[in-house]
């Protein structure tokens, strides 16, 4: 399931590195766990929708890729991302 635009816009402001960033590892983390956490709530409702399921692990596999990246790149941006975000690792 896809997140309001006002939600996406808070998101992105929350997480930019500097105005008008979209696309830095931060933001598309954020923005995929919110994507998750609404995929985790329509499950809850659909336990057999197999085809959104294959979606969302495709979205859980490209946020771990991500979240790789900032770790290899700079430790401290991955802590206080997973902590922000309130993701276990």
């Amino acid at each position: 399931m896809s997140i309001e635009p006002a939600r996406k816009a808070e998101l992105i402001k929350k997480f930019a590195q500097n105005e008008g960033d979209t696309g830095s590892p931060e933001v598309q983390v954020a923005i995929l766990s919110e994507r998750i956490a609404n995929l985790t709530e329509h499950f809850k409702g659909h336990k057999k929708d197999n085809h959104s399921r294959r979606g969302l692990l495709k979205m859980v596999s490209q946020r771990r890729r991500l979240l790789d990246y900032v770790k290899r790149n700079d430790e401290a941006r991955y802590k206080k991302l997973i902590e922000e975000l309130g993701l276990r690792r």
